[in-house]
């Protein structure tokens, strides 16, 4: 830990901070029983903590207190700080705070999807259409579902095109057709399954052009891209509201983040009220505050979650995100190029990063191989964490799959699937984050070789469970012995 000396900034920083995460020496026992390095590949999911946010974070707590007061020292402090962590997260986005606020949601990305769903329902209540993409994560999907009379989903590119890139020709006939029932677009700035990048500012000049708003989910893109909201001379590039997620920034434990129009949001009361959010309250009425970010904070917010990840937000800004982006981009193109190399997987999405840009993931399949048994594998015998099945983002994942699904099952009713089809209908992604390295990278592909070369006899080493999972029939850790809640505790206060 620096305690003296020139401030850090760009690449020296990076170097300094890329291996401080918690939990990247955590090792494991594979089969054979010996222990290894955990290679974390699941950042997509959910990504590691900065071990600096952690450490500064506890440092605030000596001095933690509820907010909506400055009468006493810590008060004061703990205001202060949560004030600066709103104001921190305008400017990391570029979002004028005359225009935008930022306020904090309890459930992540999904919680500020659908408050802006309802807002954004709300703001037109003459239009009942949101149009939204097919590649969309389910908590970008369903909300518009359940707040819309009508949602639309916006094809992507095929094989033959941009491979599985959103198409923005076929956006633009879907608002032209909508036109005057469209009440807004949601769109994801980067694929959870693939990585692709939307070009959301281009999306925006199309939904403006046709009346409608812009929410961009922002889960997989903030902690890797450069994002800028606001263009005051180009009003319609600008994003209406972005909402992402704590625990994918590097910051486990933070909650979700909505960074959205005043304008919009003072038109319709807030969803939840409580205390904090008013400023009076009668025997017959209360009256809202028109001030942000109180007005859409009821109650006692996640106020050390949110301090820890404007804690993040400041460090990675002092990086410069072109800078970790060029990183981050180091690791994708080696793994892109090295599953290019074996013609036994398959890749989803494109691979041409000019035609396709694209950020953090990447998704695959072993022919021949189900999807689980992979996953499987590559944590029993070679410490490699990923993720496996459709990710939340089924549709997507189906239109890669159909053409190899419907050759092998005929005619597929998605609402009558059987175990067998779902052992294949699903991919294996392996995501990167700041700490993922060319290494990882290079023991992945060798895992891969591995499994590609004696995948039958990997296959004899399994069995189905009840849930339809592949387990390994004679190895079997105890994860409790490994960490245990309650023994935890036992520890700390034994003799």
């Amino acid at each position: 830990m620096r305690s003296s000396g020139k401030l850090l900034t760009g690449k020296a920083l990076l170097e300094m901070i890329r291996s401080d995460f918690i939990g990247l020496d955590t090792k494991y026992e594979t089969v054979g029983g010996q222990q290894t390095r955990r290679v974390y590949l699941d950042s997509t999911a959910s990504s590691l903590m900065l071990r600096p946010t952690a450490q500064i974070t506890a440092d605030f707590m000596r001095h933690y207190s509820n907010t909506h007061s400055k009468l006493h020292h810590s008060a004061h402090i703990s205001t202060a700080a949560y004030e600066w962590a709103h104001e921190r997260i305008l400017s990391f986005l570029g979002a004028d705070p005359n225009i935008y606020t930022c306020f904090f949601t309890g459930s992540g990305t999904t919680g500020g999807i659908n408050r802006m769903a309802r807002v954004f329902r709300d703001v037109h209540p003459d239009k009942d259409t949101a149009i939204i993409s097919i590649m969309e994560h389910h908590s970008n999907d369903l909300p518009h579902r359940k707040h819309m009379k009508h949602v639309y989903h916006v094809p992507v590119e095929g094989l033959d095109e941009n491979q599985m890139c959103i198409s923005l020709p076929k956006l633009e006939a879907a608002l032209r057709t909508g036109a005057g029932k469209v009440s807004y677009v949601s769109i994801t700035a980067v694929s959870n399954v693939t990585g692709i990048i939307n070009p959301i500012h281009d999306i925006a000049r199309l939904a403006h052009k046709y009346g409608a708003l812009l929410m961009v989910d922002g889960a997989q893109s903030v902690a890797h891209l450069p994002t800028k909201m606001f263009y005051p001379d180009d009003p319609d590039a600008c994003i209406d509201a972005l909402v992402f997620s704590g625990h994918k920034t590097y910051t486990p434990g933070s909650p979700g983040v909505v960074v959205a129009r005043k304008d919009h949001l003072l038109s319709i009361e807030p969803e939840e009220v409580g205390g904090g959010m008013v400023d009076r309250v009668l025997e017959d009425r209360y009256l809202v505050k028109e001030t942000f970010p109180d007005r859409e904070e009821a109650g006692t917010p996640n106020i050390p979650g949110a301090i820890a990840l404007a804690t993040t937000i400041e460090i990675l800004d002092r990086i410069g995100m072109h800078t970790l982006m060029e990183e981050e981009d180091k690791v994708l193109v080696e793994a892109i190029k090295g599953m290019a190399g074996l013609p036994e997987i398959i890749v989803y999405g494109g691979t041409d990063l000019e035609i396709c840009p694209r950020a953090a993931s990447i998704s695959f399949n072993i022919k021949g191989v189900d999807h689980g048994l992979v996953a499987a594998i590559l944590n029993d015998y070679f410490n490699i964490a990923v993720r496996n099945q459709c990710f939340c983002a089924h549709p997507y994942v189906k239109e890669m799959m159909s053409d190899d699904l419907e050759a092998e099952f005929g005619e597929i009713d998605f609402g009558n699937m059987s175990p067998e089809f779902m052992r294949k209908a699903g991919m294996v992604r392996a995501s990167f984050g700041l700490y993922s390295t060319l290494e990882d990278v290079a023991l992945l592909m060798a895992a891969l070789r591995d499994i590609i070369q004696n995948a039958e006899t990997y296959g004899l080493e399994y069995a189905l469970n009840s849930d339809n999972d592949y387990v390994h029939t004679s190895y079997q850790v105890d994860n409790k012995g490994v960490f245990n809640i309650v023994g935890a505790v036992d520890k700390y206060i034994g003799d």
